[in-house]
């Protein structure tokens, strides 16, 4: 079994802080409802990438507005974040939009639709045989 790695475990902690802060915290309208999907943290600790999920919203350019401003907020949320992990090294912080999860629910809207539409064929097929039987 693999141990975790000391990134993982920063990244990780990044992730839970980044996560209640941006619920508790940070109070922009602009923003919709945000979450942090995932976090990468360079080997030199000196870097963190941010991933939010931006829901409610089909609007690509309003999950890049959400991650606009919450990098430009980046230096308040470090802040906070330094009062809650205890590290010599802050990392700097980069928000980026994870569409993965969004994109991964469009996909599943488009199977069940494809699937609803097949299903609706073959009971008009199945209707259609069964009036060419009575003649």
């Amino acid at each position: 079994m693999r141990e975790f790695s000391r990134t993982d475990r920063v990244a990780q902690q990044i992730q839970k802080e980044v996560a209640v802060i941006l619920q508790r915290e940070i109070k922009d309208p602009r923003l919709g409802m945000v979450t942090v999907s995932a976090v990468e943290v360079s080997r030199d600790l000196s870097y963190a990438k941010v991933f939010i999920t931006v829901f409610n919203t089909e609007d690509e350019n309003k999950a890049k507005e959400s991650a606009k401003i919450l990098n430009e907020a980046t230096g308040y949320i470090r802040s906070l974040l330094g009062k809650r992990i205890r590290a010599r090294i802050m990392p700097e912080l980069k928000f980026v939009v994870d569409n993965s999860l969004m994109e991964g629910m469009r996909i599943s809207n488009l199977v069940d639709s494809v699937i609803r539409e097949d299903n609706a064929k073959h009971v008009d097929d199945e209707t259609d045989s069964e009036e060419g039987t009575k003649d």
